[in-house]
């Protein structure tokens, strides 16, 4: 894992606050509750000494309920639950903020995966105009020309792969994208991680972050690129790569209905002659595997795009796998739903 009048996601979003190895957290549960209990016995033995030595003198009886306070004190605080330092929630072990998580399953070697190329595409007809999430007003800038800032970034990963973006694309968290509050749909940015140096070209096609100040929301593989999907969160300077922009052309299929916020909620298809439509359904690091996804579409019916498995290999790797193109958002729908009893995956729904 929705604004304005456009189809918004609130990205009230993912950000790893606790490390995801159960078994150790475990162990370390075990063992703060074994020194809990032995500290109980240890004071319990200590009042009992003191009680004994110095029952006689008052004094000493305030000294024993001044320590029995300070000890009390101290072992409370001793296991206090943790914190996500940018929401100052109580965290559950091994959660993930907002209920989004990682993928499961990486399908392709995210170091293969080659950084957004800046070129001039046309801009975002909804996506760009003035729009409000929770309860404050954005306006997104004429150009990215220019624009350097320095912040907090987050990632967004499993709850919203597939879902539509502002832009209209479907969201593919094993892409480099990004979401920007006020860059222009679509914009290109290089992301540079201020602790490690690390550094990633994305697009950005959604809409968020909106909490914490932080200033962009990563593709999950943007942000493994730049060493922050443990983290959760990272500092880092984004600055506007600039690409001669393209008018606003209407080649959206976003609805400009505002509903509460939510990506994948409020969306309605607007027919457009000259679209055409793609089903992702793998990415692989070998031909192989993705030509035998192929030779299997082909043996159910459906359309391979591209249609030669020769110009499918020239474009990687990684070897996309896709079925298509059709006309019309419905058809590719529709083939989508069939596609997704077959193989009981998640298929990706894209703009070619």
């Amino acid at each position: 894992m929705q604004w304005q009048s456009l189809s918004c996601r609130c990205k009230l979003r993912p950000s790893l606050v606790r490390p995801t190895n159960q078994l150790g957290m475990d162990v370390l549960v075990l063992f703060a509750s074994f020194v809990r209990n032995l500290e109980e016995k240890l004071k319990g033995i200590l009042f009992s000494v003191l009680r004994r030595t110095f029952s006689s003198q008052p004094y000493c009886r305030i000294l024993i309920l001044i320590l029995a306070i300070v000890v009390a004190g101290c072992s409370s605080n001793r296991i206090a639950p943790q914190k996500d330092v940018n929401t100052g929630n109580s965290s559950v072990s091994g959660g993930f903020y907002g209920g989004d998580r990682p993928p499961s399953r990486v399908p392709v070697n995210l170091e293969s995966v080659p950084d957004a190329v800046p070129k001039a595409l046309p801009l975002s007809k909804t996506g760009n105009k003035p729009y409000k999430a929770l309860g404050k007003s954005y306006r997104p800038l004429k150009s990215a020309k220019g624009y350097r800032a320095k912040g907090v970034a987050s990632w967004y990963g499993k709850k919203f792969h597939g879902r539509r973006t502002s832009s209209g694309e479907p969201y593919d968290m094993f892409a480099m994208t990004a979401a920007h509050t006020v860059l222009p749909l679509p914009s290109f940015v290089k992301v540079t991680n201020l602790d490690n140096g690390k550094s990633v070209v994305v697009k950005v096609n959604d809409r968020g972050p909106f909490l914490h100040n932080r200033i962009i929301d990563l593709s999950y593989a943007a942000a493994e690129r730049i060493g922050i999907t443990r983290s959760g969160t990272g500092r880092v300077e984004v600055v506007a790569i600039p690409v001669k922009p393209q008018t606003v052309a209407a080649v959206d299929t976003v609805s400009t209905r505002v509903v509460s916020g939510v990506a994948g909620l409020g969306e309605s298809s607007e027919p457009d002659s000259t679209a055409r439509y793609a089903l992702q359904l793998g990415v692989f690091s070998l031909a192989d595997n993705a030509i035998g996804l192929r030779k299997w579409l082909r043996m159910k019916g459906y359309p391979v795009e591209p249609a030669n498995d020769q110009a499918m290999i020239a474009m990687g790797p990684p070897f996309k796998v896709q079925s298509g193109p059709f006309r019309s958002m419905e058809e590719a729908e529709q083939a989508q739903q069939q596609l997704q009893r077959l193989t009981r995956d998640k298929i990706i729904l894209k703009p070619l």
